[in-house]
């Protein structure tokens, strides 16, 4: 784990002492937005025009927020629009890397070995932390935008001329529950995790560690009426919670001491995490192979041995329950 200073690599954790024991998130820096016609994004935001093969995705397979782009590139069939190259699951002196015998595709557009090259050669002075998922204009040759938030609505809305997919995953007349749900998960349970898993003091864990269960009791009653997190509809909402919990009991469990409960032992959560995992398209974008050598090998402040453990072992293509409530799959547009 590391971050640039004024375009300089430095190998640094995160910096939880002056925080009281706390992790805080870095926002991400880069947000220009796409759009159809290159038009002004939905907050007036600067914005380029969609166009076939101009854009390449740069992921994690193991980060969560890279997923979910992942994820909506596939169910959007933006694959022949938009490239991906995937780093290394290890996360080491130099960050993200793209060695290929770590298990990283490379980098056949740029070149690069680390990650943090695309941000100086898009700034050169560039300071923060390095993260992904990173969209690239291969036209203005820099990244545009590494928030994996509005990558998702991007990938929703800006293509859609050029494919013709109608899929909509941010329906107008459900955004008000959506944006109250995603501000449940994003702070309690994506963020949750990590908030318990990096802090550094025996109260600010604690304190995480039951927001996270009180978060996840919240959504396991919610599913318990509904068959998805916005009502009958899968919408974006149901992406962002699946790639934590797909990730909760290989990792989260265990490496993060978020230990209360499993997904597992949440009949509702483990049974919508199972369609989830089964919807057509979502399973090829998972690979825990990624995923935990990742967190048990990236983290020394937690897992100095750097060993990976062999469990759990999953079932997630076990029949699942979720057809006793109405569900409509994805809504279109009109």
């Amino acid at each position: 784990m590391g971050l640039l200073i004024e375009g300089q690599w430095h190998d640094q954790w995160y910096d939880t002492e002056k925080h009281g024991g706390e992790f805080v998130r870095e926002s991400a820096q880069l947000r220009k937005w796409l759009t159809g016609d290159g038009a002004p994004g939905p907050q007036g935001q600067d914005a380029l025009p969609a166009e076939a093969d101009r854009y390449h995705l740069y992921v994690s397979l193991a980060c969560p927020w890279a997923h979910r782009t992942l994820i909506m590139r596939k169910l959007k069939g933006l694959e022949r629009l938009i490239g991906v190259s995937h780093t290394s699951p290890l996360m080491l002196d130099q960050g993200w890397s793209y060695h290929v015998g770590e298990g990283s595709s490379g980098d056949p557009l740029n070149g690069v070995d680390y990650h943090h090259q695309l941000y100086t050669m898009t700034q050169h002075d560039y300071t923060g932390r390095v993260t992904v998922p990173a969209l690239w204009d291969k036209l203005g040759k820099r990244l545009v935008n590494n928030e994996s938030a509005d990558l998702v609505r991007i990938f929703n809305d800006a293509f859609d001329a050029i494919t013709g997919n109608r899929l909509d995953f941010y329906p107008t007349e459900l955004r008000e529950t959506i944006e109250a749900v995603n501000a449940d998960v994003y702070d309690h349970i994506n963020n949750g995790v990590y908030k318990a898993g990096f802090a550094t003091e025996q109260n600010v864990y604690e304190k995480h560690v039951t927001a996270l269960f009180e978060a996840l009791d919240r959504m396991e009653a919610r599913l318990d009426e509904q068959r998805y997190l916005a009502g009958e509809w899968l919408t974006e909402a149901d992406i962002r919670l699946f790639t934590t919990l797909v990730r909760f009991d290989p990792v989260y469990h265990g490496h993060f001491k978020c230990n209360l409960r499993r997904i597992t032992d949440y009949p509702n959560l483990a049974n919508y995490l199972r369609e989830l995992y089964q919807w057509p398209g979502i399973k090829e974008t998972v690979d825990f192979d990624h995923i935990k050598r990742h967190y048990y090998g990236s983290h020394a402040t937690i897992n100095p041995t750097g060993i990976v453990p062999k469990g759990p072992i999953l079932d997630l293509e076990r029949p699942h329950d979720r057809e006793r409530l109405t569900g409509q799959g994805i809504r279109e547009k009109a």
